[in-house]
C-alpha cells in the first residue's frame, strides 16, 4: 500500500520537475527588452488615473456573496431535476428541505438588512461671504 503512495510521489515530483525545466527554459529563450512603456502600470490598455486604493461598499460583498449562493442552489437543482422521478418522494422532500434552509437564509439577511443598499446623500459644497467655500459633514447638515 505505501508503494502506491510512492508512485504518487514519483508522478508529483516529476510533474514539477518538468514544469521548472519548462519555465527555466521560458526564461532562458524569451526577449528582455524593457522600456519606460513597458514598466507602467496599466488597466485594459488605459492609463490609471487617480489612486489605486478605492473604498468600495461592503454591501457589493454582501451581495456578491449572496448571489453565490443562489447560484450554487440553481446549479444544485438541474441534475436534481433529471434524477427526481428515479429517486421518488426522498428526492422531493430532500430538495424541499434544502430551498427551505435557502430560504431561511435569505430571510435572515433580508431581516438583518442587509440587502437593503443605502445610498449616501450628496454632499453639497456652499459658499460663505469672509470665509470661502465650506463644505458640510455628511452627518451634520447645518454648518
Amino acid at each position: 500500500m505505501l508503494a502506491d503512495y510512492g508512485q504518487v510521489l514519483l508522478f508529483i515530483t516529476i510533474g514539477a520537475v518538468f514544469a521548472g525545466i519548462t519555465l527555466m527554459v521560458a526564461w532562458i529563450l524569451r526577449p528582455n527588452r524593457p522600456y519606460a512603456e513597458k514598466l507602467t502600470t496599466y488597466e485594459c490598455g488605459e492609463e490609471p488615473t487617480g489612486n489605486a486604493w478605492i473604498q468600495f461598499n461592503n454591501r457589493f460583498y454582501v451581495f456578491a456573496l449572496m448571489f453565490l449562493v443562489f447560484e450554487a442552489e440553481v446549479v444544485l437543482l438541474f441534475p436534481w431535476a433529471i434524477v427526481y422521478k428515479s429517486m421518488g418522494w426522498y428526492a422531493f422532500w430532500a430538495m424541499i428541505v434544502f430551498v427551505s434552509l435557502i430560504f431561511v437564509g435569505f430571510l435572515y439577511e433580508l431581516g438583518k438588512g442587509d440587502l437593503q443598499w443605502e445610498k449616501p446623500s450628496p454632499v453639497v459644497p456652499r459658499y460663505v461671504e469672509g470665509v470661502g467655500v465650506v463644505i458640510p459633514d455628511a452627518g451634520n447638515e447645518d454648518d
